[in-house]
């Protein structure tokens, strides 16, 4: 099922996304997707709504070099332990918004495509075995990144943390088999990153066990896994597009936020 956040004139709902490329309908559900599914009669054709982010999270818990080729390209060691930081809420934006580029504080801005796990329970030190039951779906992210800041800081908060350096999208699949998922970021139609999830150092039921073992997780956050290798830079006006396999594709366009 693909759950969507959208809007359609004053009012913002959850959806159903239903039908193929080009034949997209949103049957909007009642209250929160999260508890049993119930449909309003509401329907609109994906044209005539606009897709927000699918989730509001309270927090982004995502990793680092958790693919190894990617790891090797910035001159790091895979780390023995997943490497994790935090994106705050206010980076988060929705398919279709603009990546603004902090130009005067920027001079180097990258793409990095990763696959989202969306959690739908509150949890609290999740076994490894039952990493399954806490989550919702899956969407597509893009870690935007000010590659200059982040090799100056001690951390990754100033380069990971911009507004509109969270794009996630376009909706939340809540039945897919993750472990194995082609993944490619496109810069205006070129493609720059190409991995698979089968590829993650650390694989999806392992992140939520120890990001869970040290911090609770609400419903609605999110864990990015990690980037593949080909991460680069992006320009003003770029359009950067991440797709992942069985979910659909996620794409904004860069401007200058000064």
């Amino acid at each position: 099922m693909r759950i969507a956040r959208f809007s359609a004139g004053e009012g913002v709902a959850f959806g159903v996304v239903e039908g193929g490329p080009g034949e997209e309908m949103v049957s909007a559900v009642a209250g929160h997707p999260f508890n049993q599914v119930q449909f309003t009669g509401e329907r609109f054709r994906l044209s005539q709504v606009k897709l927000l982010a699918p989730m509001l999270p309270s927090k982004v818990v995502a990793i680092g070099r958790n693919y190894a080729e990617h790891a090797r390209e910035m001159g790091n060691e895979v780390p023995d332990e997943p490497l994790i930081f935090i994106k705050p809420s206010t980076s988060v934006i929705g398919h279709g918004e603009s990546i603004a580029y902090p130009t005067s504080l920027s001079h180097r801005v990258d793409y990095e495509g990763e696959l989202a796990v969306v959690i739908g329970r509150l949890c609290r030190e999740v076994p490894v075995e039952r990493a399954k039951d806490v989550i919702f779906g899956y969407t597509c992210a893009n870690d935007v990144t000010a590659r200059d800041l982040q090799k100056k800081d001690v951390q990754f908060t100033r380069a990971k943390g911009f507004d509109t350096f969270c794009p996630l999208g376009p909706w939340i699949q809540t039945d897919l088999d993750a472990s194995d998922l082609a993944l490619t970021t496109s810069v205006n139609g070129d493609i720059r990153q190409s991995g698979r999830t089968s590829q993650l150092i650390h694989d999806i039921p392992a992140l939520v066990a120890y990001v869970s073992a040290v911090m609770t997780l609400i419903p609605g956050d999110v864990i990015l896994t990690g980037t593949p290798a080909g991460v680069g830079p992006l320009e003003i006006d770029d359009e950067v597009s991440v797709g992942i396999e069985g979910i659909g594709t996620l794409t904004n366009k860069v401007v200058a936020r000064d």
